[in-house]
Parts: structure tokens; C-alpha cells; sequence
């Protein structure tokens, strides 16, 4: 995943003290007073225009994001300031050249290169400091960011959704190579987590995780919830939609179905059914599981796989694209 690569953002400070120091060193070097002025200048004017670039550049290109982490990025952290905060530091970099350029090139027939020394230290300390706090927001995004799971594009994915506490991290569990938390307590997965089955030779289905769902107003749905929407829509190949039977959810079962027919109008993939806790109250119509003595489980992953099946030789069967019209 892309953000598991960005660096570790530097304040204002860190930025200054570190360009600081190597222009310091660079101006030993000189034996000449002015020329060991405008070599501090250039130094410095160099070092922290490529730092505040290169802290641009660490964030992927948002526009070609896969919608999944788009929307999730737009939830976590707000797309907007982001993009806010990456064009002030652009614009600080900018500045800083601009600045440091020009007194460097003055000092070449000044009579007091000291001053213009102290002069241009100060403005490009100065627009530093005036991007502080996007700085300071950017690492904190960065550390948000870097936490989500990878989410592939390329394999097939069952997304398990339902309301709270209904048993969709002991399904995965169950089925696959993810260690959600499992509790007796609503919204105890706080937000997504992946895991795999592998079916041999190389070839493997992708569950998601979601964090619970409950019936109300997309407005009105907190965070973590969004996180689940917007997994069920933009990343699901086929839904699992568990229904808690026994309602030990704390959820009745009539706003449980309400909920499963709003995603039902949300996305354009085969949804699946199944009441869970079956070993304490079964309902007809709805295929009967229970996570916790496993009947039905296997049942259900078949048909899971099916739908993968049904997927694959559609996609063979389709005729290929051709340039030019027949």
C-alpha cells in the first residue's frame, strides 16, 4: 500500500535545525567569509526546498487512488485539507528558492554579506514556520494512513457486513487467515481488516472485515461505519450479510432486514444471506449458521466460491475487445 511508505513528516523546527546544520558544515569549507555566506545561503535555500518537495512527493497522487482508499482517506482525514495542506508546503518550498536564490545572488557584489546572511536565514525561517501546522497535520495523517490494511484490486473479494455484534469477525475467523478481536460488545472492530483463503496454486479469495452497521441516515453514521459502506460498495465481488436470529445483538431483526435491503440498493453484486447463532433460534427463509459450533459455515463458503466460479467463466466467455468495430 502506498501510504505504508511515507516518511515520517518534520516539523517546522526538525526542517530548520537539520538544513542548519549541513549548510554549517558546507560553510567551514570556505575560506573566504563571503563566499562562505552565500554558500550558507545556497545550502540552506537547497536543503529545505528539497525536503519540503520531497514531503510533498511522499503522498500518492490522490485522483488515482482506487475509490476504496479515496473514500476512506476523504473519511479519516478530509481529501480537502489534505490537498490544503500538501499546496501550502509546495508553495513554502517555492518561496524558499525564490528567497534564498535571490540573496545568494546579491551577496556576489555586497558589501556586508553578514547581514544578508541573517536577512535571508530570517524570511526562510519565516515561511517555514508559517507551514508548521500543515506540516504537523500531514504526519498525523501519515500515521492514520499508514495503518490501513492492502486492499487488493485484483482478487476476488467477499465483503461480510451486517449490524453489530452478529458475528462477522467470527465468520472470518472461521474462513480465513484474519485475527479480528471478538467480543461480546458492539462495534469491537473498529474499522477494516482483510484476510485470505487460499484455494492452491497461487490462486486465493480476499474477506474484508467491516465494522458494524447500523440503520439510520448515511449522514447520521459515525467514521467507522462509513469505513464499512464504502468497503461494501467499492470493493465487493459478493456481500455476506449476517443476520444476529437469536437478536442477542442488541438489534431487533426487523431493522437488521431494514438495513440489509438499504445495502441491497447501494451496490450491483449478489448479496448472501444467512441468520448466524442458529444454535439458538433459527429463521425460515434464511440459510441457518452458527459461528460458534460452525454448522453451516462451510455451506456457506461453498456457495461464496461459487459465485468466484461464476465470475471467472463469465469473464472467459466474454469476447475480447476489439479496436475496431465489426
Amino acid at each position: 500500500m502506498e501510504f505504508e511508505t511515507i516518511p515520517t513528516i518534520p516539523t517546522a523546527d526538525e526542517v530548520l535545525d537539520r538544513s542548519f546544520r549541513r549548510a554549517a558544515a558546507k560553510k567551514k569549507l570556505k575560506s573566504n567569509v563571503d563566499r562562505a555566506n552565500e554558500e550558507f545561503v545556497r545550502a540552506i535555500t537547497s536543503a529545505i526546498h528539497d525536503k519540503l518537495k520531497s514531503v510533498v512527493s511522499a503522498f500518492p497522487s490522490f485522483e488515482r487512488l482506487p475509490p476504496f482508499y479515496r473514500e476512506v482517506t476523504d473519511i479519516l482525514v478530509s481529501l480537502d485539507r489534505l490537498k490544503k495542506s500538501l499546496g501550502a508546503v509546495t508553495w513554502a518550498a517555492d518561496q524558499v528558492r525564490t528567497i534564498g536564490s535571490g540573496y545568494a545572488h546579491n551577496m556576489r557584489r555586497a558589501a556586508d554579506t553578514d547581514q544578508l546572511r541573517r536577512r535571508a536565514v530570517a524570511r526562510i525561517a519565516s515561511v517555514v514556520h508559517q507551514v508548521d501546522k500543515d506540516l504537523v497535520f500531514l504526519n498525523e495523517a501519515r500515521n492514520i494512513l499508514r495503518k490501513l490494511p492492502h486492499v487488493s484490486e485484483d482478487e476476488f473479494t467477499v465483503v461480510v457486513a451486517g449490524y453489530p455484534n452478529v458475528g462477522k469477525s467470527s465468520f472470518i475467523r472461521l474462513v480465513s487467515t484474519a485475527e479480528p478481536e471478538i467480543a461480546t460488545y458492539p462495534f469491537t472492530t473498529k474499522g477494516i481488516i482483510v484476510g485470505h483463503r487460499d484455494l492452491g496454486r497461487g490462486e486465493r479469495v480476499q474477506f474484508i472485515d467491516t465494522p458494524g452497521v447500523l440503520e439510520r441516515p448515511a449522514d447520521e453514521r459515525n467514521p467507522i461505519e462509513r469505513q464499512a459502506v464504502s468497503a461494501i460498495i467499492n470493493t465487493a465481488d459478493v456481500v455476506l450479510f449476517i443476520l444476529d436470529a437469536s437478536e442477542h445483538c442488541g438489534y431487533v431483526l426487523d431493522d437488521q432486514v431494514a438495513l440489509l435491503g438499504e445495502l441491497r440498493g447501494l451496490v450491483d453484486v449478489p448479496v448472501v444471506t444467512v441468520a448466524n447463532k442458529a444454535d439458538i433460534r433459527r429463521i425460515e427463509g434464511y440459510q441457518a449458521v452458527s459461528t460458534l459450533t460452525g454448522e453451516g459455515v462451510e455451506g456457506v463458503l461453498d456457495l461464496l466460491l461459487r459465485y468466484r466460479e461464476d465470475t471467472r467463466q463469465t469473464s472467459r466467455q466474454e469476447p475480447p475487445r476489439s479496436g475496431t468495430p465489426e
